[in-house]
């Protein structure tokens, strides 16, 4: 099974090197911010936020909260991948366009509404868990997006979040899912790393 969309998932690796003095547009951000908006979210919440750390000061800034690794100051930029707590009262601003578009009809926004307040509005870790989710389902198509362009990306949870959160100005709302560098690359990185046998994974049932 092969295609180019499978090429570009195989081919992926956490890069280490960077090219120092690459830049990445505003433009060419945004386009990958736009991607990774693609990505699935619980009831259409979109419950996440993205913000660009790639001046100087605002890498120096990150990067000693971030236990100083190379990629924040390397990288063209480095995403903070946010994840907001799931609040089930946003889903009819969330699906308002849908039903403009006539893609949904009004009448099934309670439908999604209703069952999204039963799952999350007394739950608190429910909500943190759809934060993280939604956050790292937007950072992996960001990550794969990265690779089709020819640029590394490199995932991290090594961050103090607590700083992460006050520096950055997150709201009460808000967790840093993780930190995503994405540039172009310098000669170095090492190719996709062999992964545990599927007869160790996979299970038919």
């Amino acid at each position: 099974m092969s295609n180019e969309v499978i090429n570009t998932i195989l081919s992926r690796t956490a890069a280490k090197y960077y090219d120092k003095d690459a830049v990445l547009s505003d433009a060419q951000i945004s386009e990958l911010v736009h991607v990774g908006t693609t990505a699935p979210t619980s009831f259409h919440l979109q419950n996440w936020r993205f913000i660009a750390v790639r001046s100087p000061e605002a890498k120096a800034k990150l990067s000693p909260i971030a236990w100083n690794q190379p990629a924040v100051t390397d990288a063209a930029v480095t995403f903070i991948v946010v994840g907001q707590l799931a609040d089930s009262s946003v889903i009819p601003d969330r699906l308002a366009p849908l039903v403009a578009a006539g893609v949904m009809p009004a009448t099934m926004v309670p439908e999604w509404e209703l069952p999204a307040r039963g799952l999350y509005k007394e739950f608190p870790q429910r909500q943190r868990d759809e934060a993280v989710r939604t956050g790292t389902f937007g950072a992996a198509a960001m990550i794969y997006a990265a690779r089709s362009l020819g640029w590394g990306s490199t995932p991290m949870i090594g961050f103090d979040d607590v700083a992460v959160h006050r520096e950055f100005g997150l709201g009460k709302d808000e967790v840093p899912v993780m930190l995503l560098s994405v540039g172009p690359e310098r000669a170095g990185n090492w190719a996709q790393k062999p992964r545990r046998p599927l007869a160790e994974v996979l299970d038919f049932a």
